[in-house]
């Protein structure tokens, strides 16, 4: 523990210098990362070298970690250093440094660990510190919501694939998935362009009208402490279906029996949401010829007269999907 303070000693009294203008920076992680207390954080990471610059693939070669919690300068100290058999934060190096990646697992990590991160490959004589693009690791107690994405404009009888994913910082234990499309779904896990790990799952629905108002929540379910806990969080998103006309009906008002003389209001009833764009009335006749009454109306007004006994009224309801007619609907007479 003494050859790590004066390891700590050593970088902050000048090691760490800054940033030069134009420099190339030694390491390649993604830019900042999440982890959750309990949990592991895999850190992909590669590290490259100037043309003046020799790198020994034979020769020893030790990576350390080194934290600052107040950018470069103040407050540095290494964390780990690959040559020791104690470290003060629990990381072990996974990669193999001969071939330049420096790809590193974060054991068991506390929001303490939270702060900047800078590599340091030491290939001796090369010796050089990450000052230029330092590694934000952020540790949380709960896990971030899983992401739902489903594809805009959903219409009746179309196949869309509805995905749930979750951040994997920690693949060793990545989080399982549940959600209310179906039982026990298969999980996968792909890796990201920057190495970085998601899993997903995956449901395709050939839509209805019965989806239309639906509730999509999909839980993600983090298995800390050595697997003795789990941490969960969960999203819910709604589907928004467009559909053609539904249960399109004629509706009298005011309520059947009716007299002649009286006035008559017919409305037009359709459901579903956004359902209809437009309205037609037909009139069957007593001796059954069909005759147009109005169109885009919802509400068809009239005088009972005699000549309306044994007349049933049809309404329809149109939209860019489709139309429905409904069944006639006859006048009870007093």
């Amino acid at each position: 523990m003494a050859a790590i303070m004066l390891l700590s000693v050593f970088f902050v009294s000048g090691a760490l210098a800054s940033c030069p203008e134009h420099a190339q920076p030694l390491v390649t992680t993604p830019q900042e990362m999440e982890a959750l207390s309990g949990s592991c954080l895999q850190i992909p990471c590669n590290f490259s070298i100037n043309a003046e610059e020799t790198f020994d693939r034979t020769g020893p070669t030790s990576g350390l970690w080194i934290k600052s919690n107040y950018y470069y300068y103040f407050g540095s100290k290494v964390v780990f250093n690959g040559n020791m058999m104690e470290n003060i934060y629990p990381m072990s190096l996974t990669g193999d440094l001969s071939q330049k990646d420096c790809s590193t697992l974060f054991s068991s990590v506390i929001t303490s660990y939270t702060g900047s991160y800078l590599f340091r490959i030491d290939n001796r004589p090369l010796r050089r510190t990450e000052t230029c693009d330092p590694l934000q690791i952020k540790v949380k107690d709960s896990p971030r919501s899983p992401t739902i994405e489903i594809p805009g404009d959903l219409k009746e009888a179309e196949s869309v694939t509805v995905t749930c994913s979750a951040p994997a910082p920690c693949p060793h234990s990545p989080p399982k998935l549940t959600w209310t499309l179906q039982q026990d779904p298969p999980n996968t896990m792909e890796e990201n362009p920057d190495r970085t790990f998601t899993t997903k799952i995956q449901k395709t629905l050939t839509l209805t009208d019965q989806h239309d108002g639906f509730n999509i929540t999909c839980s993600a379910s983090y298995p800390v402490n050595e697997g003795k806990d789990v941490k969960t969080a969960e999203e819910t998103k709604t589907l928004h279906v467009s559909y053609a006309p539904k249960d399109v009906t004629v509706v009298v008002s005011p309520a059947d029996p009716v007299s002649v003389g009286s006035l008559v209001n017919l409305t037009c009833s359709c459901r579903g949401i956004r359902a209809a764009d437009g309205f037609a009335w037909l009139m069957m006749m007593s001796d059954g010829r069909l005759h147009t009454m109005e169109d885009n109306t919802q509400l068809y007004v009239f005088e009972v007269t005699n000549s309306d006994r044994g007349r049933s009224y049809f309404c329809g309801c149109s939209n860019v999907l489709g139309l429905q007619l409904s069944k006639g609907r006859a006048l009870i007479f007093e």
